[in-house]
């Protein structure tokens, strides 16, 4: 279905209210020293529909991003923005990004789709947590929503549930992204965006050791799990990404999720 975003970029999506809140997220990405210019080549790792690439293309001429999304209902959503907006320079790829080409097993929430994981047990483990998130997305939504802010806590639940409803498995497609450096023979990559709902860690754990000198800045939602923030810092110090901020968005104050922003 195609909807607006709020300064009125229409946009194609699977939820409406979704797409406006994605655009109310990866507002967020592009702070703390990242930077779109003019030729660059971008990654969104966990491009969903793709609001985020719509919007890096909206920020300089001439940029290129590559957008990578397993699930089939998403992808095909995202391909219809890429052709509505991307003149050529948006390229969809269908397939989720891991630390070696395969197939993985992806929980798909209908309802929800861009919760949608191939690491369900982070919900599933902690069932609050889903609730919580659902809370936190309710008091901080943009502003064309925030009549969200009025809704009572106590109803979080029911529409946690609701947003669970239907969820099923789907097997989808694996690549690494030193395979596509090498494929697309990139001599660099200016930003790589990595939102993949729990799989950040494989996703650079598939970049070649060759690899690392080409990517110029990151932003990257880590779940602090088991100490996942300190280790992907550490990662990223090791590579030359010396300049690094962190920080949590309003109304994730009590959770694990955490974007981390790096320079060289």
């Amino acid at each position: 279905m195609l909807t607006k975003l709020a300064d009125g970029t229409p946009i194609h999506c699977i939820k409406k209210p979704e797409a406006r809140m994605l655009d109310h997220h990866v507002n967020g990405y592009l702070q703390h020293g990242i930077q779109i210019n003019p030729g660059d080549i971008v990654f969104d790792v966990g491009a969903n529909v793709g609001v985020f690439g719509v919007r890096v293309l909206q920020k300089a001429s001439e940029v290129i991003v590559f957008c990578f999304e397993p699930i089939p209902e998403i992808a095909n959503a995202l391909r219809a923005n890429a052709n509505l907006h991307g003149n050529g320079r948006m390229v969809v790829i269908q397939e989720g990004i891991s630390n070696q080409p395969g197939e993985a097993t992806f929980t798909y929430f209908p309802n929800t789709p861009a919760l949608s994981t191939a690491h369900p047990e982070q919900w599933d483990e902690n069932p609050n947590a889903f609730k919580e998130a659902v809370k936190s997305t309710m008091k901080n939504p943009p502003e064309s929503m925030r009549w969200m802010r009025w809704i009572p806590n106590v109803f979080s639940g029911l529409i946690a549930k609701y947003l669970v409803k239907g969820r099923h498995t789907v097997t989808c497609k694996l690549t690494t992204i030193a395979k596509v450096i090498e494929t697309h023979k990139l001599d660099r990559i200016d930003l790589m965006k990595i939102d993949c709902e729990g799989a950040e860690w494989d996703a650079l754990m598939g970049i070649g050791d060759e690899h690392w000198a080409k990517i110029k800045s990151l932003v990257i939602e880590v779940h602090d799990e088991d100490g996942r923030l300190d280790q992907v810092k550490q990662l990223l110090i090791d590579h030359g990404f010396t300049n690094q901020v962190v920080e949590q968005e309003e109304g994730l104050e009590n959770s694990k999720m955490y974007n981390l922003f790096a320079l060289r």
